[in-house]
């Protein structure tokens, strides 16, 4: 009896010292916002494409008289203008 006493006992203590290693040791989930980063060739940068760029060039689009379409469909010399506008526009 004393000696499975001892047993359980050594097996607490190791959970106890193991269980902080293994949650500082887990992974930590990263941040889901981010969903695409695009390159602005002309400023040399890269920008977060989230709901606020959506935005953004939903009014670049509206201020400049272009039909409504995504950016990835815009060709280069579109795209460079959006984002010497961007950068003109700071949010």
């Amino acid at each position: 009896m004393h000696l499975a006493h001892r047993y359980i006992a050594s097996l607490f203590l190791t959970a106890a010292l193991v269980a902080p290693v293994s949650i500082l040791a887990a992974a930590a989930p990263q941040d889901a916002t981010v969903q695409v980063r695009v390159y602005d060739r002309d400023h040399k940068d890269y920008h977060n494409w989230d709901d606020n760029e959506n935005r953004a060039w939903g009014r670049y689009i509206s201020e400049n008289h272009k039909k409504p379409h995504e950016f990835k469909d815009a060709n280069k010399r579109e795209q460079s203008s959006y984002w010497n506008w961007r950068h003109a526009h700071p949010d």
